[in-house]
């Protein structure tokens, strides 16, 4: 009985150990992704409350993390208020783009709006962004009009 003990619990060592790995082969473990890879500096752009007429744009910073050039081949905004502007150059692998969002604060209300990114990328070839906030009608009328007390004449 003791040697059938002992027997298993060698074979459980050895099937242990033959699960293991050294550091080296951990960091060969870890999955690479080959290709231009999309990282956008924030999801959404949460313009708070502001007025109408305000200015109702706003900047994302796109970094491309992979190994391979990112083309940004489309940027369409979720309705005709919001207008985007990507670049149109590639951006190359470790390198950082601007895109713009224009959004026309005319209309009162609430904002939530998005911007869909269409490029090479690997892990995301789809990418959604998105404003958000409030926009509050503007004050009616100019400047006050003094219309009491005497004046001297």
């Amino acid at each position: 009985m003791k040697k059938v003990i002992f027997t298993l619990f060698i074979s459980l060592g050895l099937a242990g150990l033959s699960f293991a790995q050294t550091e080296s082969e951990k960091e060969v473990a870890v999955e690479k992704i080959d290709g231009a890879v999309i990282s956008v500096d924030k999801e959404v752009h949460d313009y708070g409350t502001i007025t109408q007429g305000d200015n109702g744009e706003c900047k994302f910073v796109v970094t491309n993390t992979g190994n391979e050039p990112l083309i940004i081949s489309l940027c369409k905004g979720s309705c005709g208020c919001t207008v985007p502007a990507c670049p149109k150059e590639p951006i190359a692998p470790g390198a950082s783009a601007e895109i713009t969002v224009k959004y026309n604060t005319n209309r009162v209300g609430p904002i939530n709006k998005s911007v869909t990114i269409t490029s090479n990328a690997t892990n995301q070839p789809s990418k959604r962004i998105r404003i958000s906030g409030n926009v509050t009608a503007k004050p009616e009328g100019g400047a006050p009009i003094s219309t009491g007390g005497p004046t001297n004449n």
